[in-house]
């Protein structure tokens, strides 16, 4: 197999070749004086499966076109089985339609991926499984969540509580806290803009333990610092936020951080500081 790796994720893509043993690309990509982007893979690929490996976390759209160049340039050269890899999968949450006129986002971009060449997408933690019915080519989900419970073994936590932020993801703490034995559950929430959520707190028992809040997706941080705000009145002693995808828009981390989180775990699915979790290991297995 020879593993291509688009410019949004290159230690991930070297991560899975040498799990895989197998060849690593890195494409040449640039920009034109127009801003347009240019592609190429100088390698030979024909008659070889080849596993494209690009995130389209932000810029989402110069990473898509990217993504689906890579896909072409491959089909171009004759590969005899092309995989994108696609850990973090943009669009995804625009998956059904709530007014009239609305663009299913996910719908388009699951026809241009497959379109481009890719014969098989593979995914990690995707916002709902279900909407992998959009893709026409075999789709699979991959879940970190295992990973990061093994992860927060490491940290010696004190009684520890696993909580959803949401109850959508209560699957997402329920394979967390399998890992460490811990209890879970979840926070309620209204959303009101994009950026402002109201947290509905249970009773929940956390004086003098260390809550760890998981989800898939951390982007403004809006919702995260509303339940750490609870928990910390309720005694909690260190509140942790856990997620696959650190999209982090704009200075949401600083704001976590300003808020009293104690730490930021993430996977590698989009390449920051706070991606101390690698899913190369999901990936290479599933490509074997």
């Amino acid at each position: 197999m020879i593993v291509i790796s688009g410019s949004a994720s290159p230690k991930l893509s070297a991560k899975v070749a040498d799990l895989l043993g197998a060849e690593l690309v890195s494409a040449e990509v640039r920009r034109f004086p127009d801003g347009e982007i240019y592609v190429r893979v100088d390698a030979e690929l024909r008659r070889k499966p080849v596993a494209v490996i690009q995130s389209t976390c932000p810029p989402q759209n110069d990473n898509l076109i990217e993504l689906l160049l890579l896909l072409d340039a491959a089909k171009d050269l004759g590969a005899k089985r092309i995989i994108a890899v696609v850990p973090y999968l943009a669009y995804s949450r625009q998956d059904k339609r709530f007014k009239p006129g609305e663009a299913i986002s996910l719908r388009t971009v699951s026809k241009l991926i497959s379109q481009s060449g890719a014969e098989e997408l593979i995914t990690v933690d995707i916002h709902q499984e279900e909407t992998l019915g959009n893709f026409s080519i075999p789709a699979f989900n991959q879940s970190a969540m295992p990973l990061i419970g093994r992860y927060l073994r490491g940290l010696n936590l004190k009684n520890p509580l696993i909580i959803g932020a949401d109850q959508g993801s209560i699957k997402r703490a329920t394979k967390v806290a399998l890992e460490l034995g811990a209890e879970h559950y979840f926070l309620e929430k209204r959303r009101i803009s994009p950026e402002n959520v109201v947290v509905y707190p249970k009773n929940l028992e956390v004086q003098g333990r260390d809550v760890v809040m998981v989800d898939d997706i951390v982007s403004t941080g809006g919702t995260i610092i509303g339940a750490a705000k609870i928990l910390q009145e309720q005694g909690a002693r260190d509140v942790y936020v856990a997620c696959a995808h650190p999209v982090l828009a704009g200075n949401a981390a600083q704001r976590l951080r300003e808020a009293g989180i104690k730490q930021i775990i993430a996977t590698d699915t989009i390449e920051k500081d706070v991606s101390v979790v690698s899913v190369a290991p999901l990936i290479a297995e599933l490509l074997k």
